[in-house]
């Protein structure tokens, strides 16, 4: 059977994973804090007839040798932590990282995983927790009569309370999580990563410091993924599985020439 319809067949089976990477950048460029994804490629083992630099004589050699790819997979998908656009919200409660840095949850389980995604609410307790109700970590408690909250660009939270919207009072502080290779997380959804030992363990510090990014209250990371850029690699990925499965069809049509002439 021609080599050249399995070579082709992994090409077509990379860029269907290249595009189901790409929809899922599209799919999520309204995700608060989401980050892109692109998919590494990595070329297949070679079928070496003449090796290289091997002796063809006494005083000569094989200048390049004769190999012979047998196609393409996808190694892995990376992402990309690069920083998202700001938008303002004005709620008291919705936070942003500008630089270096996740917010810590507390997960059912009690373990900790990472976020980006600063859209806090408080739940019936008072307790500071994502949509889905995992708590921030460190934990903070807004009273029930607080008038106003206060979160500086370091993480440190304070309210005031009705009626006495001058004098305020620090309640918590939020530290930020950053990690030697934050491509090594992994990534579990409800825009929530776990750290691995690709990622490293976590450094947590006050924001600001240490290379930490700042805290910016009223105002939410939006998605980093350029819908442009991933339009443009959309149109790439197809004609790259175009000419893939032109080969298949010219593979074809070589067999049945022989089989039919010979």
């Amino acid at each position: 059977m021609h080599s050249a319809l399995y070579v082709s067949k992994t090409g077509l089976s990379a860029q269907d994973t290249a595009l189901t990477t790409i929809s899922n950048n599209l799919a999520n460029v309204s995700t608060v804090g989401f980050k892109r994804d692109t998919a590494v490629f990595q070329d297949l083992l070679y079928q070496i007839t003449r090796e290289p630099g091997a002796a063809t004589s006494q005083d000569s050699q094989l200048p390049s040798g004769l190999q012979l790819g047998t196609g393409v997979r996808i190694a892995g998908t990376a992402k990309q932590f690069t920083q998202g656009s700001m938008q303002v919200t004005e709620r008291a409660l919705d936070v942003a990282v500008m630089g270096r840095g996740m917010f810590q949850i507390l997960m059912p389980d009690g373990s900790t995983a990472y976020t980006r995604n600063g859209q806090f609410q408080v739940n019936a307790d008072g307790e500071v927790v994502t949509a889905n109700g995992y708590p921030l970590q460190p934990a903070i408690t807004v009273p029930n009569n607080t008038s106003i909250v206060t979160i500086g660009n370091d993480g440190t939270v304070s309210i005031s309370i009705s009626g006495q919207e001058n004098a305020a009072t620090q309640i918590g502080q939020i530290d930020l999580a950053d990690f030697v290779n934050p491509q090594g997380l992994k990534a579990i959804g409800d825009n929530l990563f776990r750290e691995t030992a690709a990622s490293g363990n976590p450094i947590v510090g006050t924001p600001g410091l240490a290379g930490l990014g700042d805290i910016r209250q009223g105002s939410l990371e939006t998605s980093n993924v350029d819908v442009v850029e991933e339009m443009v690699n959309m149109i790439t990925t197809q004609r790259a599985y175009e000419m893939n499965s032109k080969v298949v069809t010219t593979a074809d049509q070589m067999l049945q020439f022989v089989t039919q002439n010979l």
